[in-house]
């Protein structure tokens, strides 16, 4: 057993969580679009005002709203025109995601591999997340995308306290002898599903979006009434790897197995119908920087 397999997970978890600084907290306008969204009793205009007072978010949220991703009939010159034709959700994620985007950048992951790419696997996910929800006629779909999104934001931990360590565990992944997770427990010490769930926590998401990325290679953890959401979300990972979309290490040697599906009413027959689009779903998210 290595040093970091023998150290106490919890530990290396609380203290990789305290030491990071550049993404310790999101900005304070996207912890409040969340707190706000979460809230059953805030509405747009509350939304709309928060929003607003962000110029750069203003642009990149009708950056997005524009583009071929959501197909609405003429431009949307404002965010609360944009909120009434999307809902706050949806608003939510674009909004998360321009956030969120501004923190995969520039780094090196490995040979072949940079923070942009993991960025584009996580909208990836989002997007066949989004389809999967769509097709399985679920309300979910916003909640899909979102929670896709951040599925891997615990590799972000890793690459900003154990750069060394990830690259090693990316190596070793390429073999393709043991799953990326197995290599992150025994050179790392715990696995960025781990380390995922602590950040959302800290960043106060969602508990989808904490399940998420605490759970998405193996939602077979979780409780029945948790599980269909998160099972959506592996099953876009594990396409979105097969497909080499970005960051693909962390769904080598893995698959789609339906019985960590069993009980969500994801399908096989379902993910044969979305995996042909991934290339299409992939173009029309460009404007998320992916």
């Amino acid at each position: 057993m290595t040093t970091a397999a023998a150290a106490d997970p919890q530990k290396l978890i609380a203290s990789a969580i305290n030491s990071i600084s550049s993404i310790a907290t999101l900005p304070e306008v996207t912890q409040q679009i969340i707190r706000t969204v979460e809230d059953p009793r805030s509405n747009a205009q509350q939304l709309n005002k928060i929003v607003s007072h962000d110029p750069a978010l203003v642009t990149r949220v009708l950056k997005v709203v524009n583009s071929s991703f959501y197909g609405l009939p003429g431009q949307v010159s404002s965010v609360e025109r944009a909120i009434v034709m999307l809902g706050l959700n949806a608003v939510k994620n674009i909004a998360v995601g321009a956030s969120m985007g501004q923190l995969f950048r520039g780094v090196k992951l490995c040979e072949g591999f940079t923070a942009k790419d993991l960025w584009t696997h996580c909208i990836g996910v989002a997007v066949v997340s989004r389809e999967i929800a769509r097709q399985l006629k679920l309300p979910l779909a916003d909640e899909a995308f979102l929670a896709g999104m951040v599925h891997d934001v615990g590799l972000l931990v890793s690459l900003q306290v154990w750069p060394e360590k990830l690259t090693q565990v990316c190596i070793e992944s390429k073999q393709g002898v043991r799953t990326f997770c197995e290599i992150e427990r025994d050179v790392i010490g715990v696995d960025h599903q781990q380390l995922g769930l602590a950040l959302a926590q800290k960043w106060q998401f969602p508990r989808s979006c904490q399940q998420a990325a605490g759970f998405h290679h193996e939602p077979q953890l979780l409780a029945d009434g948790s599980r269909t959401l998160v099972a959506i979300v592996a099953a876009a990972d594990q396409l979105c790897c097969a497909e080499k979309v970005g960051f693909w290490l962390t769904g080598n040697m893995e698959s789609v197995d339906p019985a960590l599906l069993s009980g969500s009413g994801v399908t096989t027959t379902v993910l044969d119908q979305v995996r042909p689009r991934i290339g299409e779903l992939m173009q029309a998210a460009s404007a998320f920087g992916a």
